[in-house]
């Protein structure tokens, strides 16, 4: 009885958390969205030239652009990693029974969008732009399924967030593999030595929150001077961290970064002069294909194939309709796009061409979604 009852308090608190988490994130969508109306405006205005000044302008030898990609982001990395910790620790994903579902989708949800790109883009000059319609935006998809109210059951949003979060992985190892410099090691070798530090305060039992931070810092820089992306710097940061600091600091770091760092990040990412980029160029064609067909067909396909293949169950009171509308929104790429998209390309024309395949794949892909889920559910 004792086992019941504390299995139950857990269950409880778990349902709690979750339902807070999803009501920052519907919020942080809409809050999303009016900056990247905001940043559209001021790039196709009389304020765009002060707009992209200000993004340039240097402050301890980076730009204000910099700062926000490379030094916010990676805070929002960071809650990336201990969100995707808690997963596996208490949720979704920490049994093979429950990831077997969420994690099939993400694995298809990424691969097909890619090779669709990659089979427009071949030995085309955006060809290094295939991860950028692999990924999924968390805030914008929860956000659409909150607007259609409680017609979705909350087993789909379990299972669109656990998808979104095993799909963040994907993005993260394709920044750290395939989106880096050259490589300096030996600030790499000093990264290395600072996080083997970070383990063992963690495996010792040192719980001291400034002396994670501290090493944490370091760890940025000395990812930042390797030639790997920085941002990568704060999911190693979540996973030497103890439990407990983590599980406080994504309590207190989760509404910072969804309504202020991904906000920011639209303003100043998002500014697209609809003179500067091409909607007819094979990138555009690759990104709009990728998120819009490619996310349905892998995310759909994959988890159909894992059910029929007994590996997983599909989650009571969803039917494979509502898995459909679920992997239509998954096509909302948005903040994880527009990040990879400016580690890709060089060229502004080219990024802009990134970013209105985005802006239009994760409008269309909105609309899809939203009209499967609201005919399916009742």
């Amino acid at each position: 009885m004792a086992l019941d009852s504390r299995n139950h308090m857990k269950n409880r608190s778990f349902i709690r958390q979750f339902q807070k988490f999803l009501q920052i994130e519907a919020y942080s969508g809409v809050l999303l969205l009016f900056c990247t109306i905001v940043a559209l405006f001021l790039a196709n205005s009389p304020f765009q030239e002060p707009y992209i000044c200000f993004l340039h302008l240097s402050y301890l030898g980076m730009s204000i652009h910099q700062w926000i990609n490379d030094g916010l982001m990676t805070v929002f990395f960071l809650v990336i990693g201990l969100e995707i910790k808690r997963e596996f620790i208490h949720g979704e994903l920490s049994s093979r029974k429950k990831a077997a579902l969420p994690i099939a989708g993400a694995i298809g949800g990424m691969t097909v969008p890619a090779l669709i790109y990659t089979g427009i883009n071949f030995r085309q000059n955006g060809a290094a732009g295939w991860g950028i319609p692999m990924a999924t935006d968390i805030a914008f998809a929860i956000g659409i399924l909150t607007l259609l109210g409680k017609k979705v059951p909350s087993s789909l949003k379990i299972f669109l967030t656990a998808l979104a979060i095993v799909d963040d992985m994907g993005a993260i190892l394709v920044i750290a593999l395939f989106y880096t410099q050259n490589i300096s090691w030996l600030f790499l070798g000093f990264g290395s030595f600072v996080l083997l530090i970070l383990y063992g305060l963690n495996r010792f039992g040192i719980s001291r929150g400034s002396a994670y931070l501290i090493l944490g810092v370091l760890l940025w820089g000395a990812f930042l001077r390797s030639g790997i992306h920085p941002t990568i710097a704060g999911i190693l940061l979540a996973w030497v961290m103890p439990s407990t600091i983590a599980k406080r600091l994504e309590y207190k770091l989760h509404p910072w970064v969804s309504f202020g760092i991904i906000p920011i990040f639209a303003l100043a990412n998002a500014g697209l002069p609809f003179r500067g980029g091409s909607l007819f160029h094979p990138i555009s064609y690759g990104i709009i294909a990728g998120l819009v067909l490619g996310k349905q067909l892998g995310i759909t396909f994959f988890s159909w194939a894992t059910v029929k293949l007994d590996l997983a169950k599909l989650p009571e009171g969803i039917s494979f309709q509502q898995i459909y509308g679920a992997a239509c929104l998954g096509g909302i790429g948005f903040t994880m796009s527009l990040f990879i998209a400016h580690l890709a390309f060089d060229s502004n024309q080219l990024i802009n061409t990134a970013k209105l395949g985005i802006l239009l794949a994760s409008v269309m892909s909105s609309l899809i979604g939203a009209a499967i889920l609201k005919r399916f559910s009742i």
